[in-house]
């Protein structure tokens, strides 16, 4: 029987950060190089593994690089045909992931989309891999690869989920105060097991990234409220096809670049984080509450503009009335300054229901509003 290792630091992690969010941390469970800068090449005296990536995308060989660059070797496999960026990168490429696993790599880093990701495991021939191999994932939800990996994975095979809070763009200056978040989920507990997962882990944070370990669920609670949002918001304002100006401010600029970010991002990875966060439909419907309820302030304010013009024309029609009823001759002194047109306001805790009558049925629907819509 295997004995296991798990580690479930919770609180350690805030508001998100990729796409211009900021992570907010506990130091105690956060870590990084000390001065936060990308190591250049190989500098750590960790472990050097065989690293076996499926999914060699845009991402898997943003990770390659880096991997490559601090000594380890890397083998890929991909439907696609990624071979020359492979061999531009330094990285072994196989067509047939058998092949792959013959290999025998100490980890598997899946660098699926979020929506592939089953499929791709399942056809995966674990049986050839070693015993008490290393899977990990760089999904941007964690609570479904745990799942799945606790459920298809044989359970001598560790399992390491994380999510590097970054990507090509916004990583690609390097990797320094950027934050990755990762839960060990199953660790076997002899030296050599635990010796890998720090190694693993010892690439990132021989980067420069900041270190933040917390629960799956956790991290997909702070990342329904901060990565889905900003792709939610992103996907709407894209909607309306804003253009740039010759007087932007910087919050319109800021507006601008949120769109051309989640624009890169494919419409499956933007479904794949609504999907497998059950969090995320929560922060929907929050975010239409807000809507509306801003949109009702809105109107509420401009409910109260229109009564004030029914109280100016009503005040002004008695004013009027009541000039053309005195009798000049009289002798009668006429103060201008109280026979002009006055709007009717009425006094502090006097209810302005008592003051103008109520708007007819019909004329509420008639009444429009100043955005063109009527009420």
């Amino acid at each position: 029987c295997t004995a296991f290792t798990k580690t479930n630091n919770n609180n350690a992690l805030g508001y998100g950060y990729g796409y211009g969010y900021g992570y907010g941390y506990d130091k105690n469970k956060v870590s990084s190089t000390e001065q936060g800068d990308e190591v250049s090449g190989s500098s750590s005296n960790s472990k050097k593994l065989k690293i076996g990536i499926i999914g060699f995308g845009n991402f898997g060989q943003f990770m390659a690089k880096t991997m490559v660059k601090h000594g380890h070797t890397v083998l890929a496999y991909s439907r696609s045909d990624y071979s020359r960026a492979a061999h531009t990168i330094g990285v072994r490429y196989f067509s047939d992931p058998d092949d792959l696993c013959e290999e025998h790599p100490e980890v598997i880093l899946l660098c699926t989309s979020i929506l592939s990701t089953e499929r791709v495991l399942r056809s995966l021939p674990l049986h050839r891999l070693r015993r008490s191999t290393l899977v990990a994932d760089v999904l941007s939800v964690k609570e479904f690869p745990r799942s799945l990996f606790l459920q298809l994975l044989p359970s001598d095979f560790d399992i390491l989920c994380t999510h590097p809070m970054f990507g090509p763009d916004s990583g690609k200056a390097g990797w320094g105060g950027l934050p990755f978040v990762f839960d060990k989920v199953r660790v076997g507990s002899q030296p050599e097991r635990l010796t890998r997962v720090e190694a693993f882990l010892d690439i990132f944070r021989d980067a420069g990234c900041r270190m933040v370990e917390m629960s799956c669920a956790e991290h997909d609670r702070h990342a329904a409220g901060s990565q889905f949002i900003t792709h939610m918001m992103g996907r709407v304002l894209e909607k309306l096809a804003l253009e740039d100006t010759p007087i932007n401010t910087k919050g319109y600029e800021s507006l601008l670049n949120l769109v051309d970010n989640t624009a890169r991002d494919s419409f499956e990875l933007f479904y794949g984080l609504f999907l497998y966060n059950k969090n995320a439909m929560e922060q929907l419907d929050r975010m239409h509450w807000a809507f509306e309820t801003v949109k009702q302030q809105l109107s509420g304010y401009l409910h109260v503009l229109v009564r004030k013009q029914l109280m100016l024309e009503t005040s002004s029609g008695n004013d009027n009335n009541n000039t053309n009823n005195i009798n000049i001759s009289s002798g009668d002194n006429i103060n201008n300054k109280d026979t002009n047109n006055k709007l009717m306001l009425p006094s502090p805790g006097i209810s302005s229901a008592k003051i103008v009558p109520p708007v007819q049925e019909k004329e509420k629907h008639d009444l429009v509003m100043l955005n063109g819509s009527k009420r």
